[in-house]
């Protein structure tokens, strides 16, 4: 089992669970995959990508659960990125975690997510 990650404002997640489904961010949209990050990237990404945005919350969901949607692709340096090509089934997502912002603009990642 793996874990990865995906990074999503609270309103468009619970709307998601409402409908059933969740399409991902407008830039997952717009390069047509849901965007997630394995443990070792994931701090990484949210200071790059997501920094001083509030209202986040942090999905986990198994790699495996995904099937054949999700693929492992380079970005990054060669590292390889789990991207789902496809909606995601809030069924799926096995924790949902607030990630608050620090006073540096930072999100504070719960308690075993590493970089």
């Amino acid at each position: 089992m793996t874990f990865i990650y995906h990074m999503a404002d609270k309103e468009d997640w619970a709307a998601a669970r409402h409908a059933g489904f969740y399409a991902g961010t407008a830039n997952d949209k717009a390069d047509g995959f849901i965007h997630f990050s394995t443990g070792e990237t994931v701090v990484g990404s949210a200071a790059k990508h997501r920094a001083g945005q509030e209202n986040l919350i942090l999905l986990t969901v198994d790699s495996d659960a995904l099937g054949d949607a999700l693929k492992w692709e380079p970005a990054r340096g060669g590292i390889l990125f789990p991207h789902l090509y496809g909606l995601l089934d809030p069924a799926l997502v096995l924790r949902e975690e607030p990630l608050p912002l620090g006073p540096d603009g930072l999100h504070i990642f719960p308690a075993g997510i590493k970089e």
